[in-house]
């Protein structure tokens, strides 16, 4: 019977572990060994929703505003708090979790038991909040302004750009885009120094916003999607200069980096929304695009880098594709997939 039961096991199965968002049932996956182990449910409504991992635990976001804490040894839902009406993002500092709303226009730092220790009251949606050596930034979306959080400090930098939308962190260098203008900007957040690069802009229609996270970095050098265009930034962060862009064939939503650092994967919005591109690093073009399901949502890399996981929304598969090819050697049903988290 043990025998029988190894044949049936996947043929391409991959030893780690996976939560998938199910965006419409506010649900995770848990897929481990290439199958699905189970779910995780009443999580709230997992639009946009995070999933970040942090001294031994899984936090989720929602975007009704409830933040849920997870042991993913046992893959239970130990703790959910609101927090909020609408989240946008978290990060960790120290003891405390963060926590970006959209509204209430605030944001708020709970410790690990998650229990509210502060409230910072902004007048405005907050986006790009990210957890540096002394404390925290993010960007008011409404005020086109950032904010430094040390202790009981906030410094407060104005007119950084016209609407904010989402940010990274690289060492000491917090880089935020907007959606108001061709541009980026670059906070040096060990000298205090701020400064604005302009982009040029073809002014296409905007059918998703990008989102920047931590995955377009590869060796100091940041691959930024462009409001807009069909293309990438790249953006030098220890000299703060832009060089150059990498032309691609749709609109970018997200850019994710290989383990080794050769290769970037990207999805798109609007009429390319189906699609995979695969990017050399070193050639700086795209060398791969593939029609991998109906809206790919999201992707990671395996840890490995030999494999690419997708999610395809309105076929509610996660697919598993083979590198550098991009072709199709697995598919888990999931209902109406979204984001895909590995645990370290």
């Amino acid at each position: 019977m043990l025998l029988i039961a190894l044949l049936l096991l996947p043929i391409f199965a991959f030893c780690e572990k996976l939560y998938v968002v199910e965006r419409e049932r506010g649900t995770l996956a848990v897929i481990e060994d290439g199958r699905l182990r189970g779910e995780i449910e009443g999580l709230g409504n997992l639009n946009h929703a995070t999933v970040k991992f942090y001294n031994g635990f899984a936090y989720v976001i929602s975007r009704d505003g409830f933040l849920s804490k997870i042991d993913p040894r046992e893959d239970r839902l130990v703790k959910r708090v609101k927090v909020g009406n609408s989240g946008i993002g978290l990060d960790f500092f120290k003891e405390y979790v963060l926590v970006a709303n959209y509204d209430p226009d605030s944001v708020v730092l709970l410790d690990r038991d998650l229990n509210l220790v502060k409230t910072i009251k902004t007048d405005s949606r907050n986006v790009g909040i990210k957890a540096y050596s002394s404390g925290f930034v993010f960007a008011l979306m409404d005020r086109d302004e950032v904010w430094i959080v040390e202790g009981e400090n906030i410094k407060r930098l104005k007119d950084v750009g016209k609407m904010p939308f989402d940010a990274l962190l690289y060492e000491d260098r917090y880089l935020v885009g907007f959606f108001g203008e061709p541009s980026l900007g670059i906070l040096d957040l060990r000298r205090g120094e701020y400064k604005k690069i302009a982009l040029s802009s073809n002014g296409e229609a905007v059918f998703k916003i990008p989102h920047f996270g931590t995955w377009g970095v590869v060796d100091g050098m940041a691959y930024v999607p462009a409001v807009g265009e069909r293309k990438l930034y790249i953006l030098n962060l220890k000299d703060l200069k832009p060089e150059g862009s990498i032309n691609l064939p749709g609109l970018p939503v997200f850019v994710v980096a290989s383990p080794d650092k050769r290769l970037l994967a990207v999805n798109f919005s609007g009429d390319r929304e189906d699609y995979i591109a695969l990017v050399d690093v070193s050639k700086r073009k795209v060398i791969r695009e593939v029609k991998a399901g109906k809206r790919i949502m999201h992707m990671r890399f395996s840890k490995d880098g030999k494999r690419l996981y997708i999610s395809s929304y309105f076929d509610s598969k996660l697919r598993v594709l083979s590198l550098p090819d991009l072709k199709s050697i697995q598919e888990l049903e999931v209902p109406n997939p979204s984001g895909i988290f590995v645990l370290p």
